[in-house]
């Protein structure tokens, strides 16, 4: 009777799941100021609190057989607040003078795209799989993330005949996860200490506050509201702007419309009302939308890492662990050695090839992740952050889309 209690599902309900959350990314606050080397290396404090419950939920299901499930519905939303804030705290002169680096960034991406498939094809191969079957540790599960591994998994299955691509997928965008926010932080401190690079040291840090200054944060309380009334009017525009895209034919991820939302409404605020008035004031709200925007984002990461259910790589542990290992080393190799020459050498080339592996090996909320707790470390980095969450955003999936139909033929 017990035996049968304990090897069960456990579901915690969203809001239990959401103040959970909450918990975990203190836990990871409080592990990163205690290990030093944590903070050195720039590793997100939600990724440590995030990856903690993961193992104790893990070691939970391997030793008493219990299986939790979080119901994580809060997740997405938070995504969406975390790309309207950083589209309001876009100053569109910035926008225009990342033009260049952001066509070069994305011709370096759809480079490693191909490397990356390349790798992981081979890899299958000499496992004995469908060599097609790499795709799923490449480009599609590492580059696309989720969405692209959960629409591209029926074609895999339905017409290649490669009936476990969709658990070969998701397993690899799992792992990938994790290496991208461990190899972001600690490649930037690399390319920093090897090539002697002098960080901006600007406290007006793009997304929350540099780790020095965040117990003499003052926040405004009409401030606040205001940064709360303008990011709902961005997810609201950005639901819009999503449809009227749709109708095209074309999908883009969801967060691509709060983004170009929140730009489109910094903008307008600034031509129709240059002087601060009651709504729109935006040198009041700053630190509202960058608190919100920080708070988005942890929150998010950390739902999303304590979501893994690693017990599901078992059945294909072999494959997909020889093949991450070599994508991690691939990553690592092409950011360092190529991204950061190509995108300038210098301290904001170091913050985009943070998030160099989020687009390579995660996603772009891990992307974003690794170069906040760089710039939280070292200061500004203002070109990163319109650069980054463009590439994955509007252009990444749309340059995957046609490489992987090239590719699976």
């Amino acid at each position: 009777m017990i035996s049968q209690f304990w090897r069960s599902s456990f579901d915690v309900d969203p809001f239990t799941s959401f103040t959970l959350a909450i918990l975990l990314l203190f836990v990871g606050k409080g592990l990163t100021r205690r290990y030093g080397w944590l903070q050195r290396y720039n590793i997100p404090e939600a990724v440590v609190g995030g990856m903690f419950c993961a193992l104790v939920v893990c070691g939970l299901y391997y030793t008493v057989g219990l299986r939790v499930v979080f119901e994580l519905g809060a997740r997405d939303m938070l995504l969406l607040y975390f790309f309207a804030a950083i589209g309001m705290g876009t100053d569109v002169r910035t926008l225009r003078e990342g033009g260049r680096p952001l066509v070069v960034l994305l011709v370096l991406a759809c480079g490693f795209m191909l490397l990356q498939n390349g790798l992981g094809m081979a890899v299958a191969e000499a496992f004995g799989l469908d060599r097609r079957a790499g795709l799923m540790a490449g480009s599609i599960s590492l580059t696309g993330g989720v969405g692209t591994t959960l629409a591209w998994t029926p074609y895999f299955v339905e017409t290649l005949g490669i009936t476990n691509a969709g658990e070969l997928g998701l397993a690899a965008n799992m792992l990938g996860m994790i290496a991208a926010c461990l190899v972001g932080g600690p490649m930037a401190a690399w390319l920093m200490r090897r090539h002697a690079l002098t960080p901006s040291g600007q406290s007006d840090v793009e997304v929350g506050t540099r780790y020095q200054d965040e117990a003499h944060l003052r926040l405004d309380y009409n401030g606040v509201l205001l940064a709360l009334l303008w990011l709902n009017l961005a997810l609201m525009l950005g639901e819009g702007l999503n449809s009227l895209v749709a109708l095209t034919g074309l999908t883009l991820p969801a967060f691509v419309g709060c983004l170009m939302a929140g730009i489109a409404l910094r903008s307008a605020g600034e031509l129709l009302a240059p002087r601060p008035g009651r709504l729109w004031n935006w040198p009041r709200m700053r630190l509202g939308v960058a608190l919100i925007s920080d708070v988005s984002l942890g929150l998010f990461l950390t739902m999303a890492l304590m979501g893994l259910r690693l017990w599901e790589l078992e059945p294909v542990v072999g494959f997909i662990a020889t093949a991450l290992a070599l994508q991690m080393v691939l990553a690592v190799v092409f950011t360092a050695f190529v991204v950061f020459r190509f995108m300038g050498r210098d301290y904001e080339a170091a913050v985009i090839c943070s998030g160099f592996g989020g687009i390579a090996l995660g996603s772009t909320a891990t992307a974003i992740a690794n170069m906040s707790a760089v710039v939280r470390a070292y200061g500004a980095a203002p070109r990163a952050f319109i650069v980054v969450p463009l590439v994955c955003g509007f252009f990444i999936d749309l340059a995957n889309a046609l490489v992987i139909g090239w590719m699976a033929r």
